[in-house]
């Protein structure tokens, strides 16, 4: 493995653990999890748009498939996927969310092994059991939003991580498989999830799209910096799997969680707990990740 795939997907990890807080704080000021999730996907459309019109590229020329699976993956990956996510960060805060969807690699590594074929080593494995043995300390550290959360609202960032893994596992079968580039697949995906996020809010609002949009300017800045991160996130994650097998790229791009943890320790004390089982969970995670790279790792 080349050392820009470990750069990529550690990019990645970072870009979405510090994405996870700004949204919480726009929660606070009074946006909801429809708001984050349409303004994060559409910063994400802006911006991708605007390199593809500097870049000169364009989608003509692409099999009607490959662009067809990526609006798939768009639809699921990013508009329903996004949607469980801001959920889990406004019930239970960004940092037991984030721990919950970094189960995303055992998914994705899962689905990589009987979809596409990927080898999976007996320390991979461990690491995986490793990774998720310190995802259930975070679970149960007793941290996370100050008001408290029920254990069955655990389903919105699971759900989320199983929908994230099999766009991943998609997205690797696209970009090996065609000449598609990262830049072009992220961008199908990002407006097609625009797209859906936006036939949902028609749908549920009937006649009120208004008030289901309407939020304070401070909660829509925290919105718009969470897309900026999400955007520079998702089209590291796709030029890393461009790159890297998923087996590898996404256990890499995991442990947002330990940066989310980090940021919600200087921004969000006032609302969100900090506890040393979740401090120890998220060092069980970077274990976990260790041991699934390592081999990889070596051959650099």
């Amino acid at each position: 493995m080349q050392v820009d795939v470990v750069v990529l997907a550690l990019l990645t990890a970072m870009s979405w653990g510090a994405s996870a807080p700004l949204s919480k704080l726009g929660m606070n000021e009074g946006g909801r999890p429809i708001q984050a999730a349409l303004t994060v996907v559409a910063v994400s459309v802006v911006a991708y748009g605007t390199v593809i019109l500097v870049r000169g590229e364009t989608l003509l020329g692409y099999p009607l498939w490959v662009v067809g699976l990526f609006a798939a993956t768009g639809l699921a990956a990013t508009a329903l996927a996004r949607a469980l996510a801001y959920n889990g960060v406004e019930r239970l805060g960004a940092s037991v969310n984030s721990a919950g969807i970094n189960t995303r690699p055992v998914w994705a590594s899962l689905l990589a092994v009987f979809l596409l074929g990927e080898a999976l080593t007996a320390q991979m494995g461990l690491g995986i059991l490793v990774v998720v043995a310190g995802l259930i300390a975070l679970a149960l550290s007793e941290g996370g939003d100050v008001t408290g959360w029920e254990y069955h609202q655990l389903a919105f960032p699971l759900a989320a991580a199983v929908t994230f893994a099999g766009g991943n596992v998609a997205r690797r079968f696209a970009l090996t498989t065609t000449d598609v580039t990262p830049l072009a697949g992220v961008a199908v995906n990002e407006t097609a999830g625009l797209v859906g996020l936006l036939v949902y809010l028609l749908l549920r609002h009937r006649g009120d799209v208004g008030t289901a949009l309407a939020a304070p300017r401070r909660a829509y800045a925290y919105f718009v910096g969470s897309g900026l991160l999400n955007a520079l996130a998702l089209f590291s994650l796709f030029a890393a799997l461009d790159r890297g097998r998923v087996v590898v790229v996404d256990p890499l791009s995991s442990p947002t969680a330990l940066f989310a943890i980090l940021l919600t320790a200087v921004l969000l004390l006032d609302v969100e707990r900090i506890t040393p089982r979740l401090v120890a969970g998220g060092v069980l995670v970077v274990t976990g990740v260790v041991l699934i790279t390592g081999p990889q790792l070596l051959v650099l």
